[in-house]
């Protein structure tokens, strides 16, 4: 079999050709947003694959809805109070005339997503409107810095233990090249379970020992989660947020079988995933630009982009006094 022409290390999800991606970060409040922007259009895809999802427009992307093509996707923490930030990117594409040509201008289409960090918000230094135009503004082509930066910049992981036993997790991204074929992948990463190697099983970062010190079996933390308290205390406090890009062109029925395709890279490296309590969502974003999609394809290239991303989030974070990172440890 033909082996793709990989380039992990460096490949990221501005690979895709016209795809461009931009962060607002607040360090202060440890918050932030991320601006997937196709202002020529895409064709969307979505699969909601938690259970406790925050979302604005996702209906876009179900392929029995009207609209062909979306102008970008914006991932936000900040909660429900973050979805604000999507209005800002609006704005900004509409400065700029993207959107969908209706009678009376154009109206540019933005799903968005959000991730709970309000356990380090709590001064409600939350995600708006302004920021998420200063992460359109912040836009390009260049590789998408990775880590605690961006939607990821309060991102958490491995909360099945409790809040004190977590560690700091952040926004990765990685991709492929298959022949002419573009295919890419961003994640946030803050889920309840935690991140393992998808090859060889090892956990990289998640609940960490009653002492803090290292990092904790799976079986020691179910064993914490099964009380009944933390089930309560954590309830809608955990999502992974993903894109999948390519430059193939895909129908809007296409995009969505690989937007759930590649939701499969999430389950490969986070345990346990797509929990009652994770709000993961995955978006694909098919620029066009590209030869005809072939989406059994598209999709195992996405669900290996999108692990290898969870992956990179965990390992480009660091930590704060509250969270170690796997660095750190």
């Amino acid at each position: 079999m033909e082996t793709p022409r990989s380039q992990e290390t460096s490949l990221t999800l501005t690979a895709v050709d016209g795809i461009l991606v931009g962060h607002a970060t607040d360090e202060r409040h440890r918050t932030g947003c991320t601006a997937i922007l196709c202002p020529e259009g895409a064709t969307p895809g979505a699969h909601v694959c938690g259970f406790a999802p925050g979302t604005r427009e996702v209906a876009l992307c179900d392929p029995l809805n009207r609209a062909d093509q979306v102008q970008g996707v914006l991932l936000s923490g900040g909660s429900a109070f973050g979805l604000d930030a999507a209005s800002g990117v609006v704005r900004w594409l509409t400065e700029r005339d993207r959107g969908l040509p209706t009678l009376y201008g154009r109206v540019p289409l933005v799903p968005s997503a959000i991730i709970y960090d309000l356990n380090f918000n709590q001064s409600r230094g939350l995600p708006d409107a302004a920021m998420g135009y200063q992460a359109a503004q912040n836009a390009s082509a260049e590789p998408v810095p990775q880590g605690c930066v961006g939607a990821g910049t309060g991102a958490t992981c491995g909360k099945m233990a409790g809040f004190d036993r977590a560690m700091k997790s952040g926004l990765g991204s990685a991709g492929v090249f298959w022949r002419d074929v573009q295919v890419a992948a961003l994640a946030v990463v803050n889920p309840l379970g935690s991140v393992l190697d998808a090859d060889t099983g090892r956990i990289i970062a998640g609940g960490r020992t009653a002492d803090g010190r290292a990092l904790a079996s799976l079986h020691e933390v179910l064993s914490v989660f099964t009380d009944m308290m933390a089930l309560s205390y954590l309830a809608s406090t955990n999502t992974v947020l993903g894109v999948v890009a390519t430059n193939a062109r895909l129908s809007k029925i296409q995009a969505a079988r690989v937007a759930r395709m590649a939701a499969a890279g999430i389950a490969q490296t986070i345990r346990p995933a797509h929990t009652l309590f994770d709000g993961d969502v995955v978006f694909c974003l098919a620029t066009g630009r590209g030869p005809a999609g072939e989406e059994n394809l598209i999709g195992a290239l996405g669900a290996e982009m999108m692990a290898r991303a969870v992956v990179n989030g965990a390992m480009h974070a660091h930590g704060v006094p509250e969270y170690p990172a796997a660095r750190d440890l």
